[in-house]
């Protein structure tokens, strides 16, 4: 056995090895002197327990505090524990000392020469984590992927050379869960090099490994219709999926005979689309907009309904005859495009000459017109939709613009009696008992709630039900008039149906009466209790 110890801190018991107390110099001077005093000390019974004592303490992992005597005259017997370990072996110390000095401290990985199985400090285990970002996308789990390929295999059971686009509409619909009307556009952006058909290797490659299986149904139809090198979608991308709902959906065959109605009625659907669903009014609709509205809900009622009508959000034949016969009605000429003596004329002369100004002065949105002073049909669409559902936000926002004369984002009192005074003329023209504008402003306050009473802000007025009411107040003199009398007919109307919008009921009724005077033209007579509602009307 050899063991290494220090002479500062190690010492030699006189007593237990009954013998006289040996100085360190002498030890140092005469070598021989320190090997017969150890193999002395060896050889005592009670070493031998001692030394039994400290393996077995070192196994436990049990600290060593060996009692004795330190060398130094003030040392304490905590300090005097004579080495056990090899150099490099002992377990690590802290980086200081009890004396905040640094200690360095080198460590040899291997078991104790004693043979104590002493445990070997490892590293820490680094945490592994996730990759949690892919460039395409998250790709499908193993079972979510197994059980599609196991559907797209049966799908593609004899078409070795692939399925051509007429036959790829099951897909898009059992396989991909989207609205059957998305086929088209969705084989054309598989059939990249335009073969005319689809191999199953093809579409496994684009809809599995392209990560297109785990992503939401709005990131699917938002990457299936946008231009490759556009981060939104424009009005164009929404044409190939109208033109093939055109073409395939039971409530729209009887267009097919009159072409440019289908035209027609694609734009009014695309117009009505980016009104609601653009809240940016740029003609660019992104993934956040898309996402955030009602759209995908309505594409997949629109697959799912065979009455075209009664999808109301958007795609209602009878909500675009509607559009189009009122603008038709305006457009004097039929030069498809009107006026401001054409707008005048709108809902039995409803507006004041001062916002049909504001209107013409595209204030609340630039017209897509390109002839000056005349509105077009697009500019009509975002007319009429703010004009009969002013419960709207974007109504709201088409409206404010008009009656805030500077630009200030605020309504002020001198702003809002500048558009009352024309209603208060008209009012005395139409012999008519006035209502003081300042008695209109109290009113006003009390509906609204202003967070300050000296103006009115566009916060103030969305999530109030009676902010439409405050503009037909300042510029439309029909709907004034009716909301000061609570026409009891609308009222029955919105306690009969409380899920329909100002705009839902506008169309119902508006439609009933163009559909009667459709067939007082054709000498077909009717009348409204015996008229079917759900009946088409014809082009």
């Amino acid at each position: 056995m050899d063991l290494d110890f220090n002479g500062d801190v190690a010492f030699l018991d006189a007593e237990l090895l009954q013998l006289q107390e040996v100085s360190p110099s002498a030890l140092k001077a005469n070598p021989y002197v320190a090997e017969k005093l150890f193999d002395q000390w060896l050889s005592l019974p009670e070493t031998a327990s001692l030394v039994k004592t400290l393996l077995n303490n070192a196994k436990a992992g049990v600290p060593l505090n060996v009692p004795g005597k330190s060398s130094s005259p003030n040392g304490s017997s905590s300090n005097s524990v004579p080495s056990m370990f090899p150099a490099g072996s002992a377990p690590p110390l802290s980086p200081r000392s009890s004396s905040g000095s640094p200690r360095i401290v080198k460590q040899r990985v291997g078991p104790s020469i004693l043979g104590s199985p002493l445990k070997i400090v490892s590293e820490p285990v680094k945490e592994l984590i996730p990759q949690f970002y892919f460039q395409n996308g998250h790709p499908p789990p193993n079972d979510l992927k197994e059980q599609c390929l196991l559907r797209i295999n049966q799908f593609f059971y004899g078409h070795s050379d692939g399925l051509q686009i007429d036959e790829f509409k099951l897909i898009t619909k059992e396989i991909c869960k989207l609205p059957s009307f998305f086929s088209t556009a969705l084989f054309r952006k598989i059939d990249v090099d335009c073969t005319g058909v689809i191999t199953r290797d093809t579409f496994v490659d684009y809809w599995v490994n392209g990560n297109m299986l785990t992503k939401d149904i709005a990131t699917q139809i938002y990457t299936i219709s946008k231009q490759p090198d556009l981060k939104y979608l424009t009005q164009d991308d929404f044409k190939p999926v109208l033109l093939e709902l055109l073409a395939t959906h039971p409530g729209l065959e009887f267009l097919q005979s009159t072409p440019e109605f289908q035209e027609r009625y694609a734009e009014t659907v695309i117009y009505r689309i980016l009104y609601y669903m653009n809240r940016s009014g740029n003609g660019q609709l992104t993934l956040r907009e898309l996402k955030r509205g009602n759209l995908i809900a309505a594409m997949q009622h629109a697959d799912e309904e065979e009455d075209i009508n009664k999808v109301l959000r958007y795609f209602s034949y009878e909500h675009f005859y509607v559009i189009y016969c009122k603008f038709w009605e305006l457009d004097t000429d039929h030069d498809f495009l009107i006026d401001k003596e054409n707008l005048i004329r709108y809902g039995n002369h409803a507006l004041t000459y001062r916002i049909v100004d504001r209107i013409f002065s595209q204030i609340p949105r630039k017209f897509t017109s390109k002839v000056e002073g005349k509105m077009g049909y697009e500019d009509f669409v975002y007319f009429i939709l703010s004009e009969e559902d002013k419960s709207s936000e974007r109504s709201l926002e088409y409206w404010f613009k008009c009656i805030d004369l500077d630009g200030n984002r605020i309504l002020t009192r001198n702003e809002m009696q500048f558009f009352y005074e024309e209603q208060l003329h008209r009012m005395e023209c139409m012999a008519q008992e006035p209502v003081l504008f300042e008695d209109i402003l109290c009113q006003i306050v009390d509906m609204i709630g202003p967070e300050n009473d000296s103006y009115f802000t566009l916060h103030d007025l969305k999530g109030n039900k009676l902010s439409g009411s405050v503009f037909n107040i300042l510029f439309n003199l029909n709907k004034f008039m009716a909301f000061e009398t609570r026409d009891p007919f609308l009222i029955r109307q919105e306690r009969e149906n409380p899920n329909l919008t100002e705009w839902d009921r506008f169309a119902h009724r508006e439609y009933i009466r163009l559909s009667m005077e459709e067939d007082a033209e054709d000498a077909s007579i009717g009348s409204g209790d015996d008229w079917d509602e759900s009946r088409e009307a014809p082009f």
